[in-house]
Formats: structure tokens, C-alpha cells, sequence
């Protein structure tokens, strides 16, 4: 497993943090000394934690990020973030660029909620964070970042209600095993996911599968020939139980405001961060 899903949260808490305050005050160009003092830290642990988290050093980000922002015209209340990746700091793809094929369940099995089915669930580290994992023997059924325990058995509760006739049993190895397949040093590995959801949320998940790019909800809606349909599509994306792989994350407010995440905006935005970087990283 790499690195970065060794990440205890607390360390993506300090990052987080300090992502906060560069969106909130990026036009005073923060100093790499005093996003380490946000964060909480000497100057070369931040530079160290920073690095291991992304793949390059803060100080090579700020100053891409600097030069994308420029490409984008900043609405007020804008998150500098967000306009320099919907600029196309990361281009239209992902930074994981996963296999992924997303398999709905079939008419019979979503009337026999999971009847007959076997579902594994554990908990592991991501690079944002604690996440709670669900899966059968075809895929992944479940990613939630969770921050407590009361959060983990909510994300359970969730999971049992989707396929309450099922079989569960507690797998931490194959929760871990499936964060290193998303986030390992050996690169992403194919995800097939076992969406389970009404045919428009099915409709809407395939749709940021297929297009990984930063758009509003409302371009959304007419990409998929339903342009009065925005509120629906925020439910659909709000309804996502398949964190950061359905990659939610992606739909911003007009004027590049990062709007609403189930999961929290600090994340949303170190979610965004981390594909910046990793993508310079990449680029070399």
C-alpha cells in the first residue's frame, strides 16, 4: 500500500487546513512559513508531509497554481482551487484513470435487496482520511470517508439498508486491499463497481464516470438533455455512496465555487488539490 493510505487523518487534517486558508487568502500569496504555521508545523515537516502526500513540494504546487489561477477569471467567493482545476490544471481526465465499469444491479436482485448476496465491510486509510468500504464478489458497493466511529456505523447502516436481505461479515483485509488497488505505489488497478440506485442516479453516476471533468450541476443537466433537471442532478451527486471513485467531487457552482460535498468542503478541496499535484508530479 502506498504512502499516502498510510496517511493517519489527523496529518490530512493539517493539510486540509492549510488548503483552507491558501483558497481563502490566496490573493496574498501565502509563504510556505506561514501555511506551515496554519498547518501546525515546522516548515520542514510540512514540506515533508506535503510531499509524501502529493509527489511534489508545496512550494512547486503554490507556484503552478499560481500561474493556472491566472488563466480564469475569479468570480467573488470563488475558490482559487477549484477555477485553476476547472481552468484545466488537470486536464479532462483523472489522476487515477481507473478501469472502472459501473454494473447496476439487476430488476431481481434490487427487489430481493441483496437476497442470496454476500457483502464484505471494513475500514482503511486513504489519503483523506478514514474510509468505510463495502463490496460483494463482482466490485465495490460502498466508499464513505468517515471521521469517527459514529460516522463508520452510519455508513453501515446505510450499506445494510441498500441490501438488507444480504450476508455481511467484517473484512478489514479486503478494505484494505481495495484502498491500495485506488491509491497503491503500483498505480490504479481496475474497480468494478456494483452501483445500486435508481436508473436516473445510475444515469447521472455514469455520466461523471464517462466525462471526469469539472463542470456545474447545471451543465450537467444538459449534458444529459435534462437542463431544468439541476436540483435532481444535486440529489443524484449528493446520493453517491462511491466517494472519490464516482468522483462527485468534480461538479462545482457556477463561477467555480466549490459548493456542497456530502463529505465536507475541506476534503473537496484537498481531493481537488491532491489531482493537481499528483498530475504535475506525474508530468515530471
Amino acid at each position: 500500500m502506498s504512502l499516502e493510505a498510510n496517511l493517519e487523518p489527523p496529518q490530512f487534517q493539517r493539510i486540509a487546513t492549510a488548503l483552507r486558508y491558501l483558497d481563502e487568502h490566496f490573493l496574498e500569496q501565502p509563504s510556505l512559513e506561514v501555511l506551515s504555521t496554519v498547518a501546525g508545523l515546522s516548515v520542514a515537516h510540512f514540506d515533508r508531509l506535503f510531499h509524501r502526500w502529493a509527489g511534489l513540494t508545496p512550494k512547486r504546487y503554490l507556484q503552478q497554481l499560481t500561474l493556472e489561477a491566472a488563466r480564469f477569471e475569479l468570480d467573488r467567493g470563488a475558490s482559487v482551487i477549484a477555477a485553476a482545476w476547472a481552468a484545466g490544471l488537470s486536464g479532462s481526465g483523472r489522476l487515477h484513470d481507473l478501469f472502472v465499469v459501473a454494473e447496476g444491479t439487476t430488476p431481481g436482485e434490487y427487489r430481493a435487496g441483496g437476497a442470496g448476496m454476500e457483502l464484505w465491510h471494513g475500514l482503511a486509510s486513504s489519503p483523506f482520511g478514514q474510509v468505510f468500504v463495502a463490496g460483494t464478489a463482482r466490485g465495490l458497493a460502498h466508499l464513505a470517508f468517515v471521521d469517527d466511529a459514529g460516522a463508520a456505523d452510519a455508513e453501515l447502516q446505510t450499506a445494510q439498508g441498500k441490501w438488507p436481505q444480504a450476508r455481511w461479515r467484517e473484512a478489514p483485509v479486503e478494505a484494505a486491499a481495495l484502498v491500495g488497488r485506488l491509491w497503491g505505489t503500483a498505480g490504479p488497478q481496475p474497480c468494478i463497481l456494483e452501483v445500486r440506485g435508481t436508473a436516473f442516479q445510475i444515469q447521472v453516476w455514469r455520466a461523471l464516470l464517462n466525462e471526469p471533468r469539472a463542470r456545474t450541476y447545471g451543465a450537467l443537466a444538459a449534458e444529459l438533455g435534462r437542463p431544468s433537471a439541476a436540483r435532481a442532478i444535486g440529489g443524484a451527486v449528493g446520493d453517491n455512496t462511491l466517494a472519490w471513485v464516482i468522483p462527485c467531487h468534480h461538479v462545482l457552482r457556477r463561477g467555480a465555487l466549490l459548493g456542497g460535498y456530502r463529505w465536507g468542503l475541506d476534503r473537496k478541496r484537498a481531493m481537488l488539490t491532491y489531482e493537481h499535484a499528483s498530475r504535475l508530479a506525474a508530468a515530471g
